[in-house]
C-alpha cells in the first residue's frame, strides 16, 4: 500500500472495535505497528484520534496511513494490473459514469481480502482505472457466494457521497433467492434481531433471535429487517423470492430465511441438508442482488440491475420461472416509504 486509504465502515461491521476490524482488514499488521500508528494519529476515524478499542459505527470512515516499510516484508504494493485482470474486470462492468462504477459481481469470488484469501475484487479494482489513476473504493460487500449488483466509487469524496446514501437507508436492494417451500403469507417482513457468534471474519456464523439455541445471556442482539414476497413457485418445493433488506447485518436474508423455515437453496451454513438441490439444478448459493436504486453524486436517481449468474439461469429455465414475474413487486412497498 502507497498511498492514504479511506475505508467506509459497512453495516454489518457496527459495534466491531477497531483493532479487530483492522486484523479483518489487513491481517498482516502487526499490533504493535497499529498501536503506534494510532498513538502518533496517523490513523484516525472520521478524523478524530481513536484508540484500538474503541467502537465502530456504520458509514464512519478510517483514516489508513501507508503501511508499506522498506524493512517489513509484511507489506507489498499493489501487484501491477495484468491485461487478463483488465479483461476480467472489464467483463464485470454494469454501468460506469464520472463517479461510480457498478460490476455484476460473480458468485465464487470474495470481495475482500482476508488471511486465507488472496484474490479478491478489491485486489483488482485498480484494473478498471488507467494506469496511475485513483484506485476505486468498495461502498458495500456481498458475500463471496452471492452474485450481482456491486458499486464502488471512483473517489474518496464519491465514496463519501455514496455512504450516506446507505447509511440514510436511500439506497433501495432488491435480491432474488431460491429457497425451500413457500413461506405463508406469500407477502410479509420479517423482524428478528440477529447476533455474532465466535469465529474470525471467515468463519463468523450469524443467529436469530428465535434460535432456540441461541445464547439467552451476553448477547449483542442487533435489529434486523427483511421485507420478502413470493415471485412464483414450484408446486410446494420452491419458490422464488424478491427480497428487499432494510438494514445490512451480515448474513442477514440467509439467516432470516433459515430462522423462518425456508433456507436458501445451497446455503448448507445456515440450511443445513434443507439448502440442498434437487434435480438437473447446478449447486451453487441461489441468492442474487439483483438490483440497486439510489440518489446518483452527479444528480438524480441511479438504476442498475444485474443478469442472474449461470447456475441461477439453468434453474430458472428448468422451472420455467420468467423474469417477467418480478416487476412490480415491491411497487406497494416503495409507495409506503
Amino acid at each position: 500500500m502507497s498511498a492514504v486509504e479511506h475505508v467506509s465502515v459497512q453495516p454489518e461491521e457496527e459495534g466491531r472495535r477497531l483493532d479487530t476490524w483492522f486484523k479483518d482488514h489487513y491481517p498482516r499488521l502487526p499490533r504493535g505497528r497499529l498501536e503506534k500508528l494510532l498513538r502518533t494519529g496517523q490513523i484516525r476515524v472520521d478524523g478524530k484520534r481513536v484508540k484500538s478499542n474503541s467502537r465502530l459505527e456504520a458509514w464512519q470512515v478510517v483514516r489508513v496511513p501507508p503501511l508499506k516499510q522498506d524493512d517489513d516484508k509484511a507489506f507489498k504494493g499493489p501487484k501491477p494490473v495484468g491485461e487478463e485482470d483488465r479483461r476480467f474486470m472489464g467483463s464485470l462492468v454494469l454501468h460506469e459514469d464520472k463517479a461510480l462504477i457498478a460490476l455484476n459481481k460473480p458468485a465464487g469470488i470474495a470481495v475482500q481480502g482476508g488471511s486465507k484469501t488472496e484474490r479478491h475484487l478489491d485486489g483488482l479494482l485498480a484494473a478498471l482505472v488507467p494506469e496511475g489513476a485513483e484506485r476505486p473504493r468498495l461502498i458495500h460487500r456481498l458475500d463471496k457466494d452471492t452474485s450481482g449488483v456491486l458499486l464502488v466509487a471512483k473517489s474518496s469524496a464519491y465514496a463519501a457521497k455514496l455512504g450516506k446514501s446507505f447509511k440514510s437507508r436511500q439506497a433501495r436492494k432488491t435480491y432474488w433467492a431460491l429457497v425451500k417451500g413457500v413461506p405463508r403469507p406469500e407477502q410479509g417482513t420479517i423482524r428478528l434481531g440477529l447476533a455474532k457468534l465466535g469465529g474470525s471474519a471467515g468463519g463468523e456464523r450469524m443467529v436469530a433471535e428465535n434460535d432456540p439455541n441461541a445464547p439467552q445471556e451476553g448477547v449483542d442482539w442487533q435489529a434486523a429487517v427483511t421485507h420478502y414476497t413470493v415471485v412464483a413457485q414450484a408446486g410446494q418445493r420452491y419458490a422464488w423470492l424478491a427480497l428487499r433488506p432494510d438494514t445490512g447485518r451480515t448474513h442477514q436474508l440467509r439467516v432470516h430465511l433459515a430462522a423462518i423455515g425456508h433456507p436458501i437453496i445451497g446455503d448448507f451454513k445456515y440450511g443445513q441438508e434443507d439448502a440442498e438441490v434437487g434435480g438437473d439444478m447446478p449447486r451453487g448459493m441461489y441468492l442474487h442482488a439483483q438490483a440497486l436504486e439510489l440518489p446518483s453524486p452527479l444528480g438524480g436517481t441511479l438504476s442498475v440491475s444485474a443478469p442472474l449468474p449461470p447456475h441461477m439461469t439453468k434453474a430458472w429455465d428448468l422451472l420455467a420461472f420468467e423474469a417477467e414475474e418480478a416487476e412490480g413487486v415491491f411497487d406497494p412497498l416503495d409507495d409506503a416509504l
